[in-house]
């Protein structure tokens, strides 16, 4: 079934087109990704398919009912709080963590409230109508319970943690989170309401290398429409099912993931650049035979002449296929010449207070090495980086560089930008003895052209400036790039370019970087901190063996190695069952007994909790019928109705953990 269709859709502002006869529909289970440059109209897209914009020409239509959540690059807390018919655009100051996450569910909330007044107006003095209102607490509670009230809030922590929250993080203010803190709350927030139609702007900007593994695998058992904007070549493939395609305004859809598409893509061009002269080349043979015709001037050759015309008018002309956007061109100044033993560090530790980042890490970088230095969010890498840098003093260690190292540095923040500056001033003020030729032919290669020179760094996207601050790069003569998540905010072709460059760079390398395609592509040696426990210390040192595939084979070598380290725990394991077999057997049975009573006791409580409802139903029943004008029944009917009802409550209160507890151990 189709869920959403756009069809001919057309989006501009004032004179300048945005998108232009955009066509595609999507089924309830499709998962989409939306590739193209940045500026190439992606989260416009994603505006107008939730009615941000009105498009000029077309139609976007959602199938009826189906519900749309969507996580923007900007504005994490549009529409986070409360239902999505009820959006409130900035997010609750004074609220934790779990608290937001938790108005992700607002009808269990609602429920919850809905449930404690009703509690409070049965146990209050000379109450009215007990018997409609525990009618309704009845209700209420059954439906609080079969849709999940009992766990929601268990799985919203969970997700949390998935995301990189763990408990202390959940109980923060939402106030004090980071930029990138607050876009995976949002993430989080988004995937718990599960809408009909998910969408999502670069979700993996934020995210360690676990943690997008985990949200792929979220996705990939997503039984819903997926529309995703992203630049992570891995994840496209191994999520989305289709791929959109926006280039010149216009786009293309084709079947399968990144890898697939872009080879169907360059099929595509290449055929209809070959049809396109093969008809420019017919045009051109029957205009010259025309006009051979007309220059011979007989009755018979104007005749062949007009009739030649007539079938070249009827001729559907094909559009000369459009250029691709301008490349991003890249190439590292020549580096001057450093010493073999580029960088050591030796017994390097650091902490926060009582937080230890890392403790005793070595290592040794030699001169032309390309380093990927890895590892999951808040291990300490950009710490790391800055040690390196001399921007922050480690608490024990020593950190030397090598014979005449030259360091270039490239802020995955870009905090080494001036907001007042224009493209060009920031540029030619950090290499003021070039000529302004060689400053605009630098720009030029990254997109920077014409007017966009004169645009001031404040308003430059996330991807433009991380392009500012690479060019200016580019033209230094380090002969050691520290680069710190370089191809954040930078779309597929300048990460392709990139990727180019550094491998071309006759320097040194040591990058932090959560892209696998990088990884597996630069890697000759890879750092990856806090490696977990089938390996001793904070560090992992590996050399790769075999170039453009450091991602793949570190994988292939750490996951080998967690094997043998759960083959040795089950051999311990098994040794120590042998040792303590009747301590154990006498300790599980007793745990056997304890849960079978348990689920007995629960089956007992919930056939109670059927029969007093019943009784309480009778009686009303009751009430409103033949006893309705007995006086004295009545009263020894209601006396009976809040003894059961009080016998209720009381059993609603066991169940409910038992329910709680039954939950937990299914």
């Amino acid at each position: 079934m189709t869920i959403l269709n756009v069809k001919n859709m057309t989006l501009r502002f004032g004179v300048t087109t945005i998108l232009q006869n955009i066509d595609f529909s999507l089924d309830e289970t499709d998962k989409l990704g939306i590739i193209g440059v940045n500026g190439s109209g992606k989260s416009s897209l994603f505006r107008v398919i939730t009615g941000v914009y009105e498009p000029e020409e077309g139609s976007v239509t959602v199938a009826g009912g189906k519900t749309i959540g969507i996580l923007s690059q900007d504005g994490a807390f549009s529409s986070l709080c409360g239902s999505e018919d009820e959006p409130d655009e900035t997010a609750p100051t004074g609220l934790s963590v779990l608290e937001l996450m938790l108005r992700s569910k607002p009808e269990m909330l609602r429920m919850e409230a809905r449930l404690a007044a009703l509690e409070k107006e049965m146990n209050a003095d000379g109450v009215q109508h007990l018997g409609a209102l525990s009618a309704e607490y009845t209700a209420l509670n059954d439906r609080y319970l079969r849709e999940g009230g009992l766990e929601y809030r268990g799985r919203c922590a969970s997700m949390l943690q998935r995301l990189g929250f763990d408990a202390a993080a959940q109980q923060q203010s939402v106030d004090t989170l980071s930029g990138g803190q607050r876009t995976r709350l949002a993430l989080a927030i988004q995937l718990s309401r599960e809408p009909d139609i998910l969408m999502l702007d670069e979700p993996t900007n934020h995210l360690d290398i676990e943690t997008t593994a985990w949200l792929e695998n979220f996705l990939v058992n997503y039984k819903k429409c997926v529309l995703v904007i992203s630049h992570d070549r891995y994840f496209l493939d191994r999520v989305t099912t289709k791929t959109l395609a926006i280039e010149n305004h216009r786009a293309a859809l084709y079947n399968g993931g990144y890898t697939k598409s872009m080879e169907q893509r360059r099929i595509d061009r290449e055929l209809a650049e070959k049809h396109y002269r093969e008809q420019q080349k017919e045009i051109a043979r029957q205009e010259a035979y025309i006009a051979q015709q007309r220059a011979w001037n007989r009755e018979r050759n104007i005749i062949a002449a007009e009739s030649r015309q007539k079938l070249l008018d009827k001729m559907v002309k094909l559009e000369k296929p459009q250029n691709a956007p301008r490349p991003v061109r890249m190439k590292f100044t020549q580096s001057t010449d450093s010493g073999n033993d580029v960088l050591s560090v030796r017994g390097l530790s650091m902490r926060f207070g009582d937080k230890v980042l890392f403790e005793d890490l070595n290592f040794l970088i030699k001169k032309k090495q390309r380093v990927l230095l890895i590892g999951p969010n808040g291990c300490g890498k950009s710490t790391l980086i800055k040690l390196i840098l001399n921007m922050l003093a480690p608490t024990s260690g020593v950190i030397e560089a090598g014979y005449n190292v030259e360091v270039g540095y490239y802020d995955q923040e870009n905090q080494n930008l001036t907001d007042e500056n224009t493209v060009l001033e920031e540029l030619w003020s950090a290499y003021p003895h070039l000529p302004e030729l060689t400053i605009r032919n630098t720009l030029a290669q990254f997109r920077f052209v014409g007017e966009d020179v004169f645009k001031t760094v404040a308003v430059l996207s996330g991807g433009e400036r991380a392009r500012l601050t690479l060019s200016k790069l580019i033209l230094s003569h380090m002969n050691l790039l520290v680069l710190d998540e370089p191809t954040n905010h930078l779309d597929i072709d300048s990460r392709e370019a990139l990727e180019g460059a550094l491998e071309q760079f006759d320097g040194t390398i040591l990058t932090v970087s959560h892209d696998r395609y990088l990884i597996d592509k630069l890697a000759t040696r890879i750092l990856m901190m806090h490696p977990g426990e089938a390996f001793p210390g904070d560090l992992l040192d590996y050399t790769v063996e075999h170039a453009g595939q450091g991602y793949t084979e570190l994988m292939r070598y750490k996951t080998a190695r967690e094997a043998e380290r759960l083959g040795a725990t089950a051999t311990v394991a098994a040794k120590a069952v042998v040792s303590d077999a009747k301590a154990d057997y006498l300790k599980n049975k007793q745990n056997a007994a304890e849960e079978r009573k348990k689920r007995n006791r629960l089956q007992k409580l919930r056939d109670e909790c059927v029969r007093l409802e019943e009784a309480l139903a009778a009686i009303e029943e009751e009430m409103a019928g033949d006893a309705a004008t007995d006086y004295v029944r009545i009263s020894e009917l209601d006396a009976k109705k809040t003894e059961l009802e009080e016998q209720l409550l009381a059993d609603y209160e066991e169940l409910e953990e038992l329910e709680a507890w039954a939950a937990a151990h299914d």
